[in-house]
């Protein structure tokens, strides 16, 4: 029905940049709230960043100021500009779109911020 692929994750310095994309496909049209969450080992999944349908975003504090969430409708993608990363966001990112009020998720990219 609706399937949501990742990129971008990887291993970057603390201070450095990544950014994650995702991509939406199937049945899938219009302007829809999307957004990041992440899981990092022994915690639990938590919201990073949210845009709703209309490009208003939410940021988890401990990400304010530093990760940029932003989305195009006409490709069905969402981009999160993550910089001055540190080793506290070390995490799988998880995609997210809710759609005709169904959730779904990406299959998750690995982000490890380490020297």
């Amino acid at each position: 029905q609706v399937q949501l692929g990742e990129s971008g994750g990887g291993l970057v310095q603390p201070g450095g940049s990544l950014r994650l994309s995702c991509t939406a496909s199937g049945t899938v049209f219009g302007r829809n709230p999307m957004g990041w969450y992440r899981q990092a080992p022994g915690k639990q999944r938590e919201l990073v960043a949210f845009i709703a349908s209309g490009g208003l975003t939410h940021y988890a504090d401990a990400v304010k100021g530093r990760f940029t969430i932003s989305k195009d409708d006409a490709k069905n993608t969402v981009t999160l500009q993550m910089n001055s990363l540190l080793p506290e966001d070390t995490a799988v990112y998880y995609c997210y779109l809710k759609f005709w009020g169904d959730d779904y998720w990406g299959q998750g990219t690995q982000v490890t911020v380490s020297s």
